[in-house]
């Protein structure tokens, strides 16, 4: 377990669940894991104990809406899901928009040379890692110049 609290985001799609971490400081996101989905209770179980492991404090979970922003069917299964974590681990759950995360991740990957056909987990990672990382720049101040 971490010394700080920490907090996770995740990129939760149906076949699986892309998993970030903050620094201690809450300034910046990295990838840490993806987990290949199986059913409901076993993912929620393995979020958890990766939440306890690293000691989170909160839970950003990226809300897939639809590009009009309207909710559709793919947001409440996130929804339902984390409603489930939230019970199971009693942290506060944080819904950031997702929109165009993969795409962004896509992006940064590919400029970085990763085949991204071949590597989802690694691209849903990242996309956690970017919704994450939207939430800690909208949470924290800009830095004075």
């Amino acid at each position: 377990m971490s010394d700080k609290p920490r907090l996770i985001g995740l990129d939760i799609g149906d076949r699986r669940i892309g998993i970030a971490i903050a620094d201690p400081l809450g300034i910046t996101a990295a990838g840490l894991e993806t987990i290949e989905r199986q059913n409901s209770k076993i993912d929620v179980e393995k979020v958890k104990e990766l939440a306890e492991r690293h000691g989170a404090t909160q839970i950003v979970v990226g809300l897939p809406l639809n590009m009009d922003g309207s909710s559709g069917e793919q947001a409440d299964k996130v929804r339902s899901f984390a409603s489930k974590l939230a019970r199971a681990t009693g942290l506060p759950i944080v819904y950031e928009d997702e929109r165009l995360s993969t795409v962004s991740a896509i992006r940064t990957l590919t400029v970085q040379g990763v085949d991204t056909g071949k590597n989802r987990d690694i691209v849903d990672r990242q996309a956690a890692a970017i919704i994450l990382q939207k939430f800690l720049d909208r949470r924290s101040p800009p830095p004075s110049a």
